[in-house]
């Protein structure tokens, strides 16, 4: 090889190296902050539940924060959501709930496909002021995996409370919706307490495997200019 290319090289195997030294270190910050996020979730889970604050502030800001609100439901205008959970295939009941200061979507919980129609469980249909304690959820406009909601259909494969909203004739809504607790319901549905709190974290596996390769890169490099100068 000639002398020329030896210095190329050797720039282009270290550009390579510290490529990949730094992807690695971008990932150990990744780790630092979803293990921050965990943690700060894990809080609001566990924390009292708060009033929730119908004014200002980013809707991010209030995730999975725990929350209490009375008020009526609107069960005339309930959404069935398509699920799966741990209970099997059914679905979401988003109701409407009145409050003094305005109206949220509640995920009231999950039913089974026999009991879609809300006359299978009118005893769970409870009029008058109701305390509801659950999460804050982000809303999930556009629809599930491969299959967008159809609000003319009434078919709904995500939680999207702007699109709800608009299908049913809300008016204005909170941005949220919450997911009620596990309080169980006259006659035992709809089944609260089923929201899924998980994070992947897979940071660290990654920031590994970006550090080998960082060393295989500059091992690889070694031994080239050994070859070189026996050469």
């Amino acid at each position: 090889m000639t002398t020329r290319r030896r210095p190329f090289l050797a720039l282009l195997a270290a550009l390579v190296t510290a490529a990949l030294v730094g992807l690695g270190v971008w990932q150990l910050e990744r780790r630092a902050w979803k293990l921050d996020l965990i943690a700060r979730v894990e809080a609001r889970i566990h924390a009292a539940p708060i009033a929730f604050p119908w004014r200002g502030g980013d809707p991010k800001d209030l995730e999975y924060t725990r929350v209490r609100v009375t008020g009526t439901f609107d069960h005339d205008r309930e959404t069935l959501v398509q699920a799966l959970t741990a209970r099997g295939a059914g679905f979401w009941v988003l109701t409407p709930l009145r409050t003094a200061d305005g109206t949220m979507l509640v995920n009231r919980g999950f039913v089974p496909e026999d009991r879609r129609d809300p006359k299978s469980r009118a005893a769970g249909q409870v009029a008058g002021p109701i305390p509801v304690t659950g999460l804050v959820r982000l809303s999930e406009p556009g629809g599930g995996f491969l299959r967008s909601n159809d609000p003319a259909a009434d078919r709904w494969y995500s939680r999207d409370v702007a699109a709800i909203a608009a299908a049913k004739g809300l008016g204005r809504v909170a941005a949220q919706f919450v997911d009620a607790d596990a309080t169980p319901n006259p006659g035992g549905y709809p089944i609260g307490g089923l929201t899924v709190v998980a994070f992947r974290n897979t940071h660290l596996v990654y920031a590994l495997t970006w550090f080998a390769l960082a060393g295989l890169a500059a091992f690889g490099t070694w031994l080239f200019w050994r070859g070189e100068r026996r050469a």
